[in-house]
């Protein structure tokens, strides 16, 4: 079976290290058709285009995206991102951000395995709010959290259903409900509700400031992490560099029905000052490409290329590359 997978490499380091990603699909024999799209900040300097309509209707034909990493400094912060990575999460309905992370953390021998799910499309990125009186000082900015029982209950059943999935049957939800206690409500009686249909899952609730310590001093209490999309951006580059370095993060925008193309990506930018210079790391979109493999039905595959990034490669992009596809032929 072919898949069909759109791929945008992006920006600075994004291109290089997505060439790699495909190199380790073709090497652990995955059958793929590549088709390359021209997205970016380099794009948006060109022709003054991030993402059409018509170019969004293409992507919705492929069955899986592939994305290196996108963003200039010469382009004004919030534009990529809002009018191509968040308009493909929200149009495309990516509403799972899955992220796995797998090491030992700093000081610690005890290795921890753990996943933290994030509601992906809804709360403060989606842009409620507004600005008074700009540049004056009687300015006034306000900026909401949208949540919605739908919104969060399908996060949530994803969540339980991937804990209910590993051998430790272990479910934490992460927010601020001593705080924010319209949103987070809602987040715990959901969390509460859904917890019935799902007696085998032993759960947990952690304050998002008390998860930040324990995900430093002791990450492996975590199997699995559900939490709403501002608290779990930030967590998520915590939980990168307890293990192993941002370098080694990868993950998921999903939609688990199917109705679109889910979207796999490293998470660490696309590192302007070391493009062509050949010394990225290619490991988090490596992982990630494994990620979509899983997602595929490719689970084979997948577990090979995990398999031979477990111990750690040294040398060019490419390098890495060649050396990691090696280990997936043999």
């Amino acid at each position: 079976m072919t898949h069909s997978i759109a791929v945008i490499g992006g920006d600075g380091i994004g291109p290089d290290v997505t060439a790699e990603a495909i190199k380790l699909v073709e090497a652990a024999g995955v059958d793929i058709s590549i088709t390359e799209f021209d997205l970016g900040g380099e794009r948006y300097l060109r022709d003054g285009e991030v993402l059409s309509d018509e170019a969004l209707d293409e992507l919705r034909k492929f069955d899986c995206i592939l994305l290196g990493a996108v963003g200039t400094p010469e382009v004004p912060p919030g534009l990529i991102e809002r009018g191509l990575l968040l308009k493909m999460r929200f149009e495309l309905d990516l509403y799972i951000n899955e992220r796995p992370f797998v090491g030992t953390a700093p000081g610690s021998d005890q290795a921890h395995d753990f996943v933290v799910i994030r509601e992906n499309t809804e709360g403060p990125y989606v842009g409620e709010g507004g600005v008074l009186r700009k540049g004056t000082p009687l300015e006034v900015a306000t900026q909401g959290s949208l949540n919605t029982r739908h919104g969060v209950e399908r996060c949530i059943r994803y969540a339980f259903d991937l804990a209910a999935s590993r051998p430790r049957h272990h479910l934490t939800l992460v927010h601020k409900t001593n705080v924010m206690m319209f949103s987070g409500d809602l987040w715990q009686r959901t969390f509460n509700e859904v917890a019935v249909d799902y007696p085998q899952v032993e759960t947990a609730y952690n304050h998002v400031d008390a998860a930040a310590i324990y995900f430093v001093q002791d990450p492996h209490r975590y199997d699995v992490v559900v939490t709403d999309n501002l608290f779990g951006d930030i967590l998520t580059d915590l939980g990168g560099a307890v293990s192993g370095g941002i370098g080694l993060a990868a993950s998921a925008n999903l939609n688990p029905e199917r109705t679109g193309p889910s979207m796999f990506e490293p998470v660490h930018g696309s590192a302007p000052d070391i493009a062509g210079k050949g010394v990225a790391n290619p490991t988090a979109a490596i992982l990630s490409a494994a990620m979509m493999l899983d997602f595929l039905g490719e689970n084979g595959a997948a577990v090979r290329i995990r398999e031979a990034c477990v111990d750690p490669v040294t040398g060019s992009t490419t390098d890495v590359g060649d050396t990691i596809a090696s280990r997936v032929r043999s």
